[in-house]
């Protein structure tokens, strides 16, 4: 009752974060893909040449972000907000009218930054920035748009494409950013100024009184805290996109059908869903330091799961285990940089470390496809990924035990 009571309490602006992690979407692999038959074929791309596009786009906004999106500390949140809405607008535009592979790089471009990257990092911030009792829950019920967008988008998507075709979905996806979305997120955000007004406040009567709760970017690269934590921070989405992009050799050979590996997904999404539900109260007592080195311990029995069992049942349990991190991890991230850091300087500290994770992700299929392309099989590359994440792990512990001593 209390949980309900929080989110009725605030449903409007938890409302605007829930919404721009829905609409992370649209720039997310799972969604692009669908197109990626008609438009390799409008542009006469092959596999490769596509991916190539998609990657560079990729790389691009992911060092981007680290210099827009620490805009976030010093741009009214409103106007903030609108302008990702505004370009991720005009990215679906240009997929709609694409007839050049530059005009498909600008537009991927657009779609990567401000949907991946700028959408998620607004809500994620703005969760973490403007509540402080309840910062694990908020996180957590804002971060929940992001497995919803996956449970939705591309049943909609796909029955889009067969009635209007491909183009007109992406102009329909246009007109519903620009003429329901911006205006829905206007009217979540309405009394935020007084809102952001306290905020402040609370931060110069900080500053003023010398506390060192708020870090600037600068001071935290010199932290060493940092650099123990960033392995642990890397490791899911590094570890998720290199197993999701190379299923079908893992499926091979472990001898899963492709579909079943496909239907297990359902395990995934549901323990993302229970486990971000559980972990915004867990990150309010506990804290997300002392969570931190040990949320990876599902990844790893996910990937003892990939090493050791070639049954049917080790596909489900290995993306139940693996759904279990992402969605604490989606939770305790978001609150850990206010503990470690404050709040002064989050955009600011958030976009490196979204930029860190947006790159890590694009690097992943290529580095996992050259390992396999060398003869080492799935297993001894979930091998050195297990090593990775203990590693990590211990790191993270080190890391945090010092800095609190």
């Amino acid at each position: 009752m209390d949980y309900l009571r929080f989110i009725l309490e605030n449903r409007r602006f938890l409302g605007f974060g829930f919404l721009l992690a829905v609409l992370s979407g649209y720039g997310q692999t799972y969604l692009i893909s669908l197109f990626g038959g008609e438009i390799r074929e409008t542009l006469n791309l092959s596999n490769g040449g596509f991916g190539g596009v998609y990657s560079t786009a990729t790389l691009i906004s992911g060092f981007s972000l680290i210099w827009l999106g620490r805009l976030l500390d010093r741009v009214d949140l409103r106007v903030f907000s609108a302008a990702v809405l505004v370009g991720a607008a005009l990215g679906c535009l240009l997929m709609a009218g694409v007839n050049h592979v530059l005009v498909l790089g600008v537009a991927l471009l657009l779609l990567r930054l401000c949907g991946q990257g700028l959408m998620m990092h607004t809500a994620q911030t703005t969760m973490a920035r403007y509540f402080h009792e309840r910062r694990g829950t908020a996180i957590s019920v804002a971060t929940l748009g992001l497995p919803t967008g996956e449970a939705v988008f591309p049943a909609v998507v796909v029955a889009a494409i067969a009635i209007l075709g491909w183009r007109q979905t992406w102009l329909a996806m246009a007109l519903l950013l620009l003429a329901v979305v911006l205006p829905l997120a206007m009217w979540l955000l309405r009394g935020h100024g007084r809102r952001q007004e306290a905020q402040e406040a609370v931060e110069r009567e900080r500053a003023a009184a010398g506390s060192d709760g708020d870090w600037s970017r600068r001071q935290m690269l010199h932290d060493p805290r940092f650099y123990g934590v960033l392995p642990a921070v890397l490791a899911p989405p590094f570890t998720m996109t290199a197993l999701f992009i190379h299923q079908v050799p893992l499926a091979s050979e472990k001898g899963w059908p492709l579909a079943w590996l496909a239907s297990s997904f359902l395990a995934f999404g549901s323990c993302h869903v229970l486990s971000l539900l559980v972990a915004g109260p867990l990150v309010d007592r506990a804290g997300g330091q002392r969570l931190l080195p040990v949320y990876l311990a599902p990844l790893a029995v996910a990937l003892l799961v990939l090493i050791g069992v070639d049954a049917l049942w080790g596909a489900p349990l290995y993306l139940a285990c693996a759904g279990l991190s992402m969605g604490v991890g989606g939770t305790l991230l978001g609150a850990l940089w206010v503990e470690l850091y404050g709040t002064r300087h989050l955009g600011a500290i958030r976009a490196l470390i979204q930029s860190f994770m947006v790159l890590s992700t694009a690097l992943a299929p290529g580095f996992v496809g050259m390992l396999l392309d060398a003869g080492l099989a799935m297993t001894d590359v979930v091998a050195g990924l297990l090593a990775w994440v203990v590693a990590a792990s211990l790191l993270a512990a080190v890391a945090v035990h010092a800095g609190r001593r």
